[in-house]
């Protein structure tokens, strides 16, 4: 069964960002673990990340510019962010935060959205 690409890089982005934050965030509800421990179980984390991120930028690149796939990453992982910081560090979305968020969601409607005649 072939799936379409935008399904396979979107999923697998969102997959290894899962794995990212984790490794980059899930540590700060454990201040006393030692840094190195934490170094070393986020690197562990980070590998599976790195298993997902390279074939979803890999399937991606073609149907995808570099640019929007650097985009819908950012947007993939501002989204998981937010709510991984409300459900495990039990931080509050505040209006601020949201409007922030909106620009990067109207930056990405700017790069995804074709303005006129495309050079050749």
């Amino acid at each position: 069964m072939n799936l379409p690409v935008p399904l396979v890089t979107v999923g697998l982005l969102i997959a290894s960002n899962l794995f990212m934050t984790i490794a980059w965030y899930g540590h700060l509800k454990f201040k006393g673990t030692p840094l190195l421990v934490v170094i070393l179980v986020s690197w562990g984390i980070a590998f599976f990340e790195y298993l997902l991120q390279v074939p979803a930028n890999r399937f991606g690149y073609g149907h995808f510019s570099a640019a929007q796939l650097k985009t819908i990453q950012e947007v993939v992982s501002l989204s998981i962010f937010v709510l991984f910081s409300w459900l495990w560090l039990g931080e509050k979305l505040t209006w601020n935060i949201a409007l922030g968020f909106g620009f990067i969601c109207f930056g990405a409607f700017l790069i995804f959205h074709r303005f006129g005649p495309v050079a050749p």
